[in-house]
């Protein structure tokens, strides 16, 4: 099978690519460093030209607006001639339209529905490196802050393979079962035990983020449905594995 990774040097689109190409796989990558630019349209015909399928794991950079971005990349794989889309989305982005970043998974979702391409939606929950996120941002002074929020974590690899598994399986013209991790997490507690695994010893302090955001976090509305597919690496392995690199 001839398959186009859009985002492939991205971290699940990275382990997508690794997955297909272990599986046997032609892949194409369809990144800014390989000369596509997939907002623009630049080189992207020519690179999904006979792709039996495209997964689609790209990710906003910066300051850009995630509905804009998302919208001008489903169209630009849309017009380059995509046969089957896989989208990797988000667990419970239809439940968090307040944050940018689920609002755009949304509309990225929509855009696909609405394309007229066979197509999949992968949604999956946080991989576990975004307690690292988390850390690096949530810093002010000597303390640390970290949202109160019910989280199920997943490995980015086991992601990588979803994305694979659904493109081998054919388009289903809509959403497949949630990946999440195999158990549900605190945030906090996993910010504080990445602090003490990298042997950082600042405090953090829980909050509460306001607005519908901010309640899906904390009352369950952002772990994986009842028919999920669950991975199989605990937060604790991956912890164990940060602390071996360190």
């Amino acid at each position: 099978m001839r398959i186009a990774v859009a985002g492939g040097t991205g971290r699940a689109g990275a382990e997508a690519v690794a997955t297909a190409r272990a599986r046997g796989h032609e892949v194409i990558v369809l990144a800014r460093s390989r000369g596509v630019d997939l907002v623009a349209g630049t080189g992207v015909a020519a690179a999904v030209e006979g792709a039996d399928v495209v997964i689609d794991a790209s990710g906003v950079q910066g300051k850009d607006d995630p509905t804009a971005f998302h919208q001008a990349v489903t169209d630009t794989l849309v017009t380059a001639g995509a046969r089957h889309l896989v989208v990797l989305s988000i667990v419970g982005c239809d439940r968090a339209t307040s944050n940018p970043l689920y609002a755009g998974k949304l509309a990225q979702e929509a855009a696909t529905e609405a394309s007229g391409v066979p197509f999949t939606i992968a949604r999956a929950t946080q991989f576990h490196e975004f307690v690292r996120m988390v850390w690096d941002f949530g810093h002010k002074g000597p303390l640390h802050f970290a949202p109160r929020m019910r989280t199920q974590p997943v490995a980015v690899a086991e992601v990588g393979a979803r994305l694979v598994d659904l493109a081998e399986r054919g388009p289903i013209g809509g959403r497949a079962a949630d990946l999440g991790g195999p158990r549900e997490e605190s945030l906090l507690e996993m910010v504080r035990a990445y602090a003490a695994t990298v042997g950082r010893s600042s405090r953090v302090v829980p909050v509460s983020l306001p607005g519908e955001f901010g309640k899906a976090q904390r009352d369950g509305s952002l772990l994986p449905g009842p028919d999920a597919v669950l991975g199989t690496q605990t937060f604790a392995e991956w912890l164990e594995l940060q602390r071996a690199a360190s």
